[in-house]
């Protein structure tokens, strides 16, 4: 794991620098506070893979696909947000987190900068594409999604962390329960006839995802 403060810095910065590109006006005490709160709610004690080390696990991603965005401003907004509301006890995290983007960044951005954002994070929710209006926002939503999901393409060391991590998360939930809901979700996952929406990312991740996905599924069965 990342040094704590140093994770906060980097990402604080770069938060610093995706707002001030949409909006130059923005002061710097108000980006200080918008960024504090988002720190502050990723570092809630609730979480164990939805932290701040997510949030750098993907703009590592981010910093690759760049180039291949066309809003990557906005994306980069949509990924800072997505997660600001976690409680692995609700069901609703995606839309309270789009909510509460709009809310925060109102007063720094345009309602049509905001609706784009508040669009891309439910769609976290389900990880499949909404209906966007132009085919450069249906790339970047189909990038984004695959961001978020790129953990279950990694070498089975992160993604053997990430899977510890997630149970940490549901410790409310007793062992069995937890043992069939997560065989469940990843299930489905595999019956997807693919798990990535870009090419890109297909390519890349989607034969070591698929292996992880499994070789998670065994354990758990063997438990």
């Amino acid at each position: 794991m990342a040094d704590f403060s140093q994770v906060r810095c980097e990402l604080g910065k770069d938060f610093s620098m995706h707002l001030s590109a949409l909006n130059d006006a923005v002061t710097p005490v108000a980006i200080t506070e918008l960024w504090q709160d988002i720190a502050t709610r990723y570092s809630e004690p609730q979480r164990a893979y939805h932290t701040l080390d997510h949030l750098k696990q993907l703009f590592g991603q981010f910093e690759q696909i760049k180039p291949r965005l066309h809003e990557p401003h906005l994306i980069a907004l949509a990924l800072y947000y997505h997660d600001v509301i976690y409680d692995p006890r609700r069901s609703d995290n995606e839309l309270k987190s789009a909510e509460y983007a709009i809310e925060a960044l109102r007063c720094s951005l345009s309602e049509d900068q905001c609706q784009p954002i508040y669009a891309l994070i439910m769609m976290t929710a389900t990880h499949q594409m909404d209906t966007l209006a132009h085919e450069d926002k249906i790339s970047d939503a189909a990038y984004l999604l695959d961001m978020d999901l790129s953990i279950l393409g990694a070498p089975w060391s992160e993604y053997d962390q990430y899977a510890q991590a997630v149970r940490k998360e549901y410790v409310h939930v007793a062992k069995e329960n937890y043992r069939v809901g997560r065989i469940v979700v990843l299930e489905k996952l595999l019956a997807h006839s693919s798990l990535y929406l870009t090419a890109y990312y297909h390519e890349r991740l989607e034969m070591q995802a698929r292996k992880n996905i499994k070789r998670e599924i065994s354990f758990l069965r063997a438990s």
